[in-house]
């Protein structure tokens, strides 16, 4: 595995500038992460340890991972901060590490479409059962915020007559559709955070996750995004899959980041909140940007003609709640984010 680059400066920086007041209340305190190693957790840990470092917290990071060798040969430049330390276990049965955690995030979920596909029942039971045991170990250490990494998967299928999906709709997966394991796995973990707020000291956050672009994200699996940077980066022409009209929206990870800490320090309890981009665009729209922003003469493919008249498949957030109530937004357009996302790679 080589090892990852350093996250730009400007993209730390950027996520300091805009949490930066929230930060105090962790002050010599002790955070708890899972899914610390991922997408997510990558950006989670390195934001943490340079606003940790730049304000002088004196704050401590406990990464649950079930190889810390393996993240620190991907990290090599994390695991030298004094302010993390790697805790192994598995998320369903971890030892719990000793001491306070004044907040927790609770990140771990393989999002892997060909692991729903050939293990859904242990994708569903990883999800329920480490959520559960997570939320134990916050009750158990006194822990006062917890964060739930969520998935807009929680609405079903998103009606084509709806442009952008609120947090309000009351849609659903398909219950007993095998392929649905992913969001009624986080529709549970939601309620798992219900019943443990109640009667404890605890404050539950949910974050709906839509779809994102950025360093960490990988260019060779099923995220259409990052396999079209992956393809111009390497030369090939932009392959689609499909007929190139769903209609998707990336958030750049480095909001993603700014929305999560600023979900885990202020968020109310309970109250779902997508995270996301509501800028959407087709998929054969996304892939020309991709094309004009890092090579124009990329080639485009489309493996299936559209049949007109048809309307689009969408997954696309509605994020009013986000800006009228925690005064969140998208800072960085998406063009930019695969620009910095192809230098982040090209490096």
């Amino acid at each position: 595995m080589a090892a990852a680059k350093p996250l730009a400066a400007r993209d730390l920086n950027l996520i300091l500038e805009r949490t930066a007041p929230l930060w105090e209340e962790v002050r010599g305190k002790r955070i708890f992460l899972t899914g610390g190693t991922g997408f997510f957790g990558c950006w989670l840990v390195e934001s943490f340890c340079h606003i940790n470092r730049v304000l002088g917290l004196d704050a401590r990071l406990v990464v649950l991972t079930r190889n810390p060798a393996a993240f620190a040969e991907k990290c090599p430049h994390l695991v030298a901060d004094a302010a993390l330390t790697m805790h192994q276990g598995d998320v369903r049965n971890f030892i719990f590490p000793d001491g306070a955690f004044s907040h927790i995030i609770h990140a771990a979920t393989d999002t892997d479409a060909k692991f729903a596909n050939q293990a859904p029942h242990e994708m569903f039971t990883t999800i329920i059962a480490g959520t559960e045991r997570v939320l134990q170990f916050a009750v158990m250490r006194g822990t006062q915020k917890f964060l739930l990494t969520s998935s807009g998967a929680v609405y079903g299928k998103q009606p084509p007559t709806i442009t952008h999906l609120q947090e309000t709709y009351g849609g659903a997966p398909d219950p007993v559709e095998p392929g649905s394991v992913y969001g009624e796995g986080k529709r549970a973990a939601e309620l798992l955070c219900a019943l443990y707020q109640k009667g404890n000291n605890l404050e539950c956050k949910i974050a709906r996750c839509w779809a994102f672009c950025g360093p960490h994200l990988p260019l060779d699996r099923h995220f259409a995004i990052g396999n079209f940077i992956g393809d111009v980066l390497s030369g090939r022409p932009i392959q689609i899959q499909g007929d190139g009209t769903p209609r998707r929206s990336y958030l750049y990870s480095a909001d993603l980041a700014i929305w999560l800490w600023t979900l885990l320090f202020t968020a109310p309890a309970l109250v779902p909140f997508n995270v996301g981009s509501d800028h959407d665009v087709s998929i054969l729209e996304l892939a020309h940007i991709v094309a004009a922003t890092l090579n124009p003469k990329t080639e485009i493919r489309v493996a299936h003609k559209s049949v007109p008249g048809t309307l689009p498949q969408r997954y696309v957030p509605s994020i009013d709640r986000a800006r009228e109530k925690l005064g969140l937004d998208v800072s960085i357009g998406l063009e930019e984010a695969v620009r910095r996302t192809a230098e982040w790679y090209s490096k």
